[in-house]
């Protein structure tokens, strides 16, 4: 099973069940950073593009409007490309 699972476009119903949109939201600017998930992120993309390239596997590519989920244990390199808003919610 990938640790990132990307759904282009995800209908209202599917956002209004996970209640991501009273979820906090974070911003990055363009940049190049390793991070390590110890919990499950659920993020929802309001603004940017952004590839995650998981330690030794391919990179994947996401932007606003795609719901993604990471899975614990994920080691990977984020590369935002445009600058990144994202409402987020750790399980």
């Amino acid at each position: 099973m990938s640790k990132i699972i990307v759904e282009h476009q995800p209908s209202e119903e599917r956002l209004n069940a996970i209640g991501i949109r009273s979820c906090p939201t974070w911003s990055k600017e363009p940049s190049t950073f390793p991070w390590t998930y110890s919990d499950r992120e659920i993020a929802y993309i309001l603004e940017g593009e952004v590839t995650v390239t998981p330690d030794g596997g391919e990179p994947v590519n996401f932007a606003a409007g795609d719901l993604v989920t990471f899975e614990p244990g994920l080691k990977c390199t984020w590369t935002v490309k445009k600058h990144l808003r994202k409402h987020y919610l750790f399980e």
